[in-house]
């Protein structure tokens, strides 16, 4: 997409800010965000914002009532409704010319050649399970794309301990910890970039299993029963926008982290 083809002025401003061509390459790049709950809504919401130009998304969820206190597209009149598609059209009315492919899948090995296929310049990983997350990762990296991963989000409750960093220097988050492990054991790198708090928090454990597994992914096999966890819509919504920042700034001028 050429910045000259909108004449509407929707992204004026982040022409303003970041100039004609820095808007041109986030128009032109190629951005999956994996896992459309409270990370990954948000994260999504800010890429479509800042005009990038393909965007791929994939949950295989649909809204229930739990996710109304902090997931973007859980309202009480989507409850019931896929998230991606919740998601598709919400991008194509802020930027009818993205090119939007929803992808509703659950990430795990046979389906990873489907997620991360063709160019992908940055990918955002918000996926809330663990062992789906640990494979998504190390399926990332051994293809050579950029990577962002949302570590812990649920307890937290100061937004000021927010920070974005390697994933071998995140600490004093149990998550991030389990993740390291099991990259290792991989054989996989742990040196990509993370959204993580610092906050210490007095429930540990099982960070990435924030909530009962759906219906759809019970019938896949796929699900587990999960303990939910206490979660903030701003400490959510703030590590998505962190995580769309970094892909923001991979985009138009490489990590900064």
């Amino acid at each position: 997409m050429h910045v000259g083809e909108l004449h509407d002025g929707r992204f004026a401003r982040i022409e303003r800010i970041l100039g004609r061509e820095k808007l041109a390459r986030l128009m032109d790049a190629h951005v999956c965000v994996v896992g459309l709950g409270a990370v990954g809504s948000y994260a999504t919401e800010a890429l479509a914002r800042a005009g990038v130009g393909h965007l791929r998304i994939v949950d295989f969820d649909e809204v229930r009532l739990s996710n109304i206190n902090r997931q973007l597209y859980a309202t009480d009149s989507t409850v019931g409704q896929k998230k991606c598609q919740i998601a598709r059209q919400r991008i194509l009315d802020i930027n009818p010319r993205c090119e939007v492919e929803a992808l509703e899948l659950f990430v795990h090995d046979d389906t990873m050649g489907q997620v991360l296929d063709g160019k992908l310049d940055v990918v955002i990983d918000a996926i809330d399970s663990l062992t789906p997350k640990v494979i998504f990762l190390d399926a990332v990296q051994r293809r050579g794309i950029a990577l962002i991963s949302s570590m812990g989000a649920a307890l937290r409750t100061d937004p000021t301990q927010v920070r974005i960093g390697p994933l071998q220097e995140v600490h004093t988050c149990p998550l991030a910890a389990k993740i390291r492990k099991a990259l290792r054991k991989r054989g996989a790198g742990v040196e990509f970039t993370c959204v993580y708090s610092t906050e210490k928090i007095v429930q540990s454990g099982g960070e990435a299993d924030d909530e009962p597994a759906s219906a759809s992914e019970q019938t896949l096999s796929r699900g587990r029963t999960r303990r939910a966890l206490g979660s903030l819509p701003t400490l959510t919504g703030i590590f998505g926008l962190t995580a769309a920042h970094a892909a923001i700034e991979q985009i138009i001028d490489g990590f900064k982290a």
